[in-house]
């Protein structure tokens, strides 16, 4: 299943060393933030990469279930590793409002990887369960469930010494991998070498995946749980964010049930829900993004000057409104004094 072959060849090769090398960049970055905005912008672009890849490679047919490793060409066997890269990059995002979307993605990616390397005999691991603890056998998420709890706890305790020769098979998987590297990379390493050197670049991921899905399965436990308390707990009286928005003064809420809780605290402000919201908007022609040169008929040059002129105004508070709320979302994530390298207070 040789992919140069297919004419996607050098194509597909360029994606992935794209992929590869934004990953590589944002992984070994000298941001001091992962949120700042340059390296969100390489993660979207190495996703974008990586996924091109990935649909090529799936459209090549390149790999499949019933295949043995020796029927793999030594040029494809780097393909191997895009649902790895995929899972890696997908974790670097770091919008909080997704969390628990992206880490079930990343999670679905290397547990693709490792079920492709269990099927080409890569590696001796256990293959994890397909989907996080808690949801696969209710169908719902049970952060409650004691008897789970414990016995992941045991399962902990019994992969601490696994994780242990985990970690020094990878460090020396590491140092075989750069000593090998330049060799490869420079076009002086035969097939046998270049063979070797990826089949170690997977035993590599292998060990990077299961690490992944262990601490994401931990993560998910720890969000869902403080999702199920957040929903137990009524909201309190005031939104933490009301929306700035020019209108008169309402409380903007997430839907009826909220709304009739929020309502009942502020007797004087109409309380309203987001589609209330968008629906009151769009009859006022705001958010529709219509056309300021829709003229309606007999309308006059001045009455029309003046009618852009407000939406210009409101434009222009939808963009303010867009700024603050993105100014609270950077404050979310930042603490007080962040970034303030100056010592300007």
């Amino acid at each position: 299943s040789m992919a140069e072959g297919a004419g996607a060849g050098p194509r597909l090769a360029e994606l992935l060393a794209t992929g590869r090398r934004l990953w590589e960049e944002v992984e070994t970055g000298a941001e001091p933030s992962s949120g700042a905005p340059a390296v969100q912008d390489k993660v979207r672009q190495g996703l974008d990469a990586l996924q091109r890849a990935a649909s090529m490679v799936a459209q090549l047919d390149l790999f499949s279930e019933n295949e043995e490793l020796e029927e793999i060409a030594s040029a494809d066997l780097k393909y191997l590793l895009l649902p790895a890269l995929l899972g890696a990059l997908t974790l670097k995002q770091v919008n909080l409002s997704r969390r628990l979307e992206h880490l079930e993605s990343a999670r679905a990616h290397f547990w693709r990887f490792l079920k492709l390397c269990r099927s080409y005999g890569l590696g001796s691991f256990h293959l994890p369960p397909a989907s996080p603890p808690g949801e696969a056998d209710t169908g719902s998420p049970s952060p409650g469930d004691p008897a789970a709890a414990q016995s992941s706890l045991v399962a902990m305790a019994s992969s601490r010494q696994a994780k242990i020769e985990r970690y020094k098979q990878k460090k020396e998987l590491e140092n075989r991998l750069a000593t090998m590297r330049s060799s490869v990379e420079s076009g002086q390493a035969d097939e046998d070498q270049i063979r070797e050197f990826y089949i170690l670049q997977i035993q590599k991921w292998i060990d990077t995946s299961l690490e992944e899905i262990e601490s994401i399965d931990q993560e998910m436990v720890i969000l869902r749980s403080r999702g199920a308390a957040k929903q137990s707990s009524a909201p309190p009286h005031g939104t933490s964010r009301q929306v700035r928005a020019p209108l008169k003064p309402f409380i903007l809420t997430r839907d009826a049930a909220q709304a009739k809780v929020f309502g009942a605290g502020y007797p004087g402000l109409p309380a309203m829900t987001v589609d209330d919201w968008y629906e009151q908007r769009r009859r006022q022609g705001v958010v529709s993004g219509q056309n300021a040169h829709q003229r309606t008929p007999g309308i006059t040059d001045e009455e029309l000057q003046k009618q852009q002129q407000e939406k210009k105004e409101e434009e222009d508070d939808e963009e303010a409104l867009q700024k603050a709320r993105n100014w609270d979302d950077w404050k979310d994530t930042h603490p007080r004094g962040y970034g303030n390298r100056q010592n300007v207070g």
